[in-house]
């Protein structure tokens, strides 16, 4: 890597490192497996609020510690002994940090190095692109324990693979590995372990080629779009078009393009 200049957050279970536009947000558990508990969630939302308000952040790479997970799925240990309400409101709460990933107004590039199951699949799912590496497993289990899924799995996961692979998954508590993953669509890409960052470290860059703004609003018109009426979501590019159109980004843009030359995006 070139000249760069690195920040770091202190979080208890969670490293967050900025190196030049991309900031790297590892879940630091592997003595369980990455597994999510309420600390990590509070870990998770901090990280992300740390990315969302940095300017300098272009884009985030999500990863797991170690060789064997992503994140494996909620600590049992903690579930174990919550209350219905408790469950409610924790359920919740990891709602919220995955609609803060979804909805970051900055890609998200989920790196999954291992197991991604019950709330680590639910996380992935939450990113923007999801790079797996070939060792990767996939699941929704959570009915094995008696429970539903309960961070987006049940809303996220017919989006990407359709109703009906969605429903066979989440009802069989079947672990896939990461070629049927891809083969779903549940995964964009599967690539070595060995190159799995730098991966997702290109497709970042590519990202980061194109005018920051217009990149802000494809996500914010793809994620809301999906939540509406096709009538709806066509009101809403055709609303966001026009912004793009009025920013020093279109200009530079259209410009460079006819000049044939790189454009110089400023990010206004």
């Amino acid at each position: 890597m070139s000249q760069s200049t690195a920040t770091g957050l202190a979080l208890e279970t969670v490293l967050f490192e900025r190196k030049d536009a991309i900031a790297y947000v590892s879940v630091n558990r592997p003595k369980v497996l990455n597994a999510l508990n309420h600390q990590t969630w509070t870990d998770l939302r901090s990280a992300f609020e740390e990315a969302r308000d940095d300017a300098g952040v272009r884009g985030v790479i999500l990863t797991g510690a170690g060789e064997k997970a992503f994140i494996a799925g909620a600590d049992i240990s903690e579930l174990a002994h919550v209350t219905a309400l408790e469950a409610e409101r924790s359920s919740r709460f990891g709602q919220a940090v995955l609609n803060l990933i979804e909805n970051l107004g900055k890609p998200v590039i989920a790196a999954i190095n291992g197991f991604a199951l019950g709330g680590g699949c639910e996380t992935a799912m939450a990113c923007t692109i999801r790079i797996a590496a070939e060792n990767a497993k996939f699941g929704q289990p959570e009915v094995k324990l008696g429970l539903v899924p309960g961070g987006g799995g049940t809303q996220r996961l017919p989006r990407l693979v359709g109703k009906g692979r969605a429903l066979q998954l989440i009802l069989s508590a079947a672990i896939i590995d990461a070629t049927e993953a891809h083969r779903i669509g549940l995964v964009n890409e599967v690539v070595p372990a060995a190159e799995l960052i730098p991966r997702a470290e290109t497709v970042l860059k590519q990202i980061f080629a194109n005018a920051p703004v217009a990149v802000q609003y494809s996500i914010e018109a793809v994620n809301k779009g999906l939540e509406t009426s096709q009538a709806e979501g066509l009101a809403l590019e055709a609303s966001f078009f026009g912004i793009c159109a009025a920013t020093e980004d279109k200009k530079e843009g259209t410009t460079a393009f006819l000049e044939k030359r790189p454009a110089k995006f400023q990010g206004r």
